[in-house]
């Protein structure tokens, strides 16, 4: 055990292997290249047909002015690029390892002894650096972005909370009807009577309010009606409240909230911690659906990225081809994967949400595909 720990001690990698090449700086540079250009042409051509006429059109309306409407298309960028790059390193890795294949420059330099392996290594480390800047993007740029164009205020109608016993029955239905970051509007609580029936589940009250306080330790419903339920499920009495107390448990109040603005915003505006936090939440609450939905977009958060290392290897084993083959091929087989990811991904959200698959396989699925996508090509390439 002792000289297997000394010999990985004294292990070194060979200096001869680890020095960047001069081909490893042109082939480098020229994915770079490529790769950047299609950045450029995929974010043009996926904002232009609707996000570009939506502002020209608000500029024309004046509803933006001039400054506003190229911050607003400049804060559209980031949710795009999450996207362009795996799709910018697999086109680039393509159409340099093409134009390598036709000037048979790769031909030549596997007859000098160099591997495939080898001479796409130099892609695949650009692809690991991309896929760094697309997490950043993905966890950084992207929520900040969409903070910026109002996208994580939330509010919306409808939200229904039911609170329970210790004992897992219902002990209070909240239903709000209207709500934003700052106000709760028309607020109905149902509080569930004591007494078991077998075929329905009856009330001792019912409060309405106008609108409700979120305070620190509960919400507080201002000009509550409160109509008392006799056993038989006729109203007994109607009283008024100026004021009336609801989730006075611990974190309940916040939680709660949290859970009624949430519900609402986009998976873009969180961050992969508050991602974390808000699976948490949502599992305590039994919020199954959105539960699962969420778990799954948190790890294709980090699965996504290494979609940059996958498809620069696949661009590479596509772009190598004879001299004299046929072009094409390798770019529609590529076009048809980026559509078939991208296409693809809310069907699995949805598998996951409704607990098809779980959260893990659904965004694991696709990155399992590309991988046998890659030994399925290196062998019908015979590299």
């Amino acid at each position: 055990m002792q000289n297997i720990i000394s010999k990985i001690k004294d292990f070194k990698f060979p200096k001869d292997k680890m020095k960047i090449t001069l081909l490893d700086k042109f082939i480098l540079s020229q994915v770079f290249g490529a790769t950047l250009v299609c950045l450029i042409l995929f974010i043009i051509v996926w904002i232009a047909p609707e996000t570009l006429f939506k502002i020209i059109k608000k500029l024309l309306e004046d509803e933006l002015t001039g400054y506003g409407a190229i911050r607003k298309l400049i804060l559209e960028i980031p949710k795009v690029l999450a996207k362009a790059i795996p799709v910018g390193i697999l086109l680039g890795s393509i159409f340099t390892f093409d134009r390598l294949s036709k000037n048979s420059e790769l031909s030549i330099l596997r007859g000098i002894g160099l591997s495939f392996n080898r001479i796409m290594t130099p892609v695949i480390i650009f692809g690991a650096i991309l896929s760094i800047f697309c997490y950043t993007v993905n966890d950084k740029l992207v929520p900040i972005a969409s903070h910026k164009l109002g996208e994580s205020k939330g509010g919306g109608s409808h939200f229904v909370y039911i609170v329970e016993n210790p004992d897992k029955t219902p002990k209070q239905n909240i239903i709000v009807s209207n709500f934003t970051p700052e106000k709760i509007h028309n607020i109905t609580v149902m509080n569930f009577s004591h007494e078991k029936y077998d075929d329905a589940v009856m009330f001792r009250s019912i409060i309405f309010a106008p609108y409700a306080l979120k305070l620190q330790d509960c919400w507080l419903l201002k000009n509550a009606l409160i109509y008392d339920i006799d056993e038989n499920g006729v109203y007994k009495k109607v009283s008024q409240l100026e004021n009336y107390k609801i989730l006075t448990q611990g974190k309940q109040a916040q939680e709660v909230y949290d859970l009624m603005i949430n519900n609402t915003r986009k998976e873009r505006v969180f961050t992969n911690h508050q991602i974390k936090k808000y699976t948490k939440l949502l599992k305590r609450a039994n919020f199954s659906d959105e539960y699962r939905y969420f778990k799954a977009k948190l790890y294709q958060r980090y699965l996504h990225p290494l979609t940059c290392i996958l498809f620069a290897i696949i661009g590479c084993l596509l772009g190598f081809a004879p001299p004299r083959s046929q072009r094409l091929i390798g770019f529609t087989i590529a076009v048809g994967m980026i559509f078939a990811y991208y296409i693809t991904l809310p069907f699995f959200d949805l598998l996951a949400q409704k607990s098809i698959l779980p959260p893990f396989i659904a965004a694991v699925f696709p990155i399992i595909l590309f991988i046998i996508s890659i030994f399925i090509i290196k062998k019908v390439k015979d590299l």
